[in-house]
Formats: C-alpha cells, sequence, structure tokens
C-alpha cells in the first residue's frame, strides 16, 4: 500500500534533523516540499538526490488531486514543508486529508517544531495550551485578541515580521499587563526570547531587534512570574 510520510524538517538550524527523517527521505519515491529552492539546499547537505515536486498555497487546488494519483503508483512518498513539522498552518494539511480519504497511509516522522520550541522556551505553562497558527490581517483580528484577554491558558500564534510592531501596539492597547513571550529567529544564529509584560516590552520597543521569524506566546490570563516558584 502507498504510504505517505510526513517528515519534519529543520526550522533554523540544519542539523536538528533526525536520522529517521534522513533515511526516510533517501528511500523515499518523490518528496513533495514547499519550495524547491529551499528543501534542495537541505538534501544536498545530506547528499540526499531526489525528484522534488511542490504543493503550496499557490497551486494546492489543481495539484492535490494530481498528487494523490501519483502517490497510489508508487512505495513511499514524503512531505516536507521548508521548515518545520509539515501541516502546522501549512498546505499539507489539506493533502493529508485527501490522502486519508483516498486509502493511503499516512505516517509521521517527528522532530521539529517551531509551535513547540516556542512553548517550551517561554517559561509558562505548558499543560494546556491554545495553538492559533497566523492570526487574521485585518477581519476579526481586533476581535480575537479581545478573547484572549480573558483566556487562561497559554496561547500561542505566529506572526509576520511586517505586523509585529503592529501586534505589540494592539496588545499593549487590550492586555498592558500580560506576561509575553516573543521568540525571534528560533534555533538560528540570531535566537532571542524576549519575555516581560507588553507594556515594558512596547515601551521599549526601538530598542528590540524586530526582524526574523517570529513565534508569539501569551501567559495565562492569570500568571504571575513568581508562579514559577510554585
Amino acid at each position: 500500500m502507498a504510504k505517505l510520510l510526513i517528515v519534519s524538517t529543520p526550522i533554523g538550524n540544519l542539523r536538528d534533523i533526525t536520522l529517521r527523517a534522513l533515511d526516510v527521505l533517501q528511500e523515499a519515491d518523490f518528496i513533495i516540499c514547499e519550495d524547491t529552492r529551499v528543501s534542495s539546499n537541505l538534501l544536498k547537505i545530506y547528499d540526499i538526490q531526489k525528484k522534488l515536486t511542490t504543493l503550496n498555497a499557490h497551486n494546492e487546488q489543481n495539484k492535490m488531486n494530481s498528487l494523490i494519483e501519483k502517490i497510489k503508483k508508487v512505495n513511499k512518498v514524503a512531505l516536507i514543508s521548508d521548515a518545520g513539522t509539515p501541516g502546522i498552518s501549512d498546505p499539507g494539511s489539506r493533502l493529508i486529508n485527501l490522502a486519508i480519504e483516498s486509502g493511503i497511509e499516512v505516517h509521521s516522522i517527528p522532530g521539529p517544531s517551531a509551535l513547540l520550541s516556542a512553548i517550551v522556551v517561554s517559561g509558562f505553562p505548558t499543560d494546556s495550551f491554545i495553538f492559533d497558527g497566523f492570526i487574521p490581517q485585518k477581519k476579526g483580528r481586533k476581535k480575537l485578541l479581545e478573547e484572549y484577554k480573558n483566556i487562561n491558558r497559554t496561547i500561542v500564534f505566529y506572526e509576520s515580521v511586517y505586523r509585529i510592531e503592529k501586534l505589540l501596539t494592539e496588545l499593549n492597547e487590550i492586555m498592558p499587563e500580560r506576561n509575553i513571550a516573543i521568540c525571534r529567529e528560533l534555533t538560528k544564529m540570531y535566537e532571542e526570547v524576549i519575555r516581560g509584560k507588553v507594556c515594558d516590552i512596547h515601551r521599549n520597543i526601538k530598542n528590540i531587534n524586530l526582524r526574523g521569524e517570529f513565534v508569539i506566546v501569551l501567559a495565562p490570563s492569570e500568571w504571575k512570574s513568581n508562579d514559577r516558584e510554585n
């Protein structure tokens, strides 16, 4: 039976890939990726030469059905994203669902995840949390942030470098006393985690490097920094 293997790849540091992931990529009949340029760099480092086919937000509607038919005709197909675990805020989730509906075996080859990396370094409770992917750019954005205000659970989401300053201004208006961890460039050379109250970070915004890729972690609404000692 044909298998679709969901392979996690590094989110920054290219050494953060498992031995099993390398074996699967080497054995795959072909690899589905977001961007051949990005994936080719990773495969070249590990001397893996495989046919690559793209699946991304621009072509998924036109390619998913044909990809499913191609997967059915071979033994193993690997699905990777530009970084991290495929299917997390990623077009791959729809391909995975269609593969399951088509009777294709689906297996996870676990590894790096920006979501998990950020929540564990935040220092906030990890026993229960909400993940919201990329929050809306415009419609529904303010309403969602208002809803976050009273949620007593850790909240994790992604934000673009183009909206991070806007986000901090919005959070400062809605929940200035909320504890936050801004995780920037995780596992990369300039990795940084900025922790503190929203109001304090916003006050010093001009002194903060707001370049790179961001994962935002909000502490539960009732959480205090001294809760670490309890």
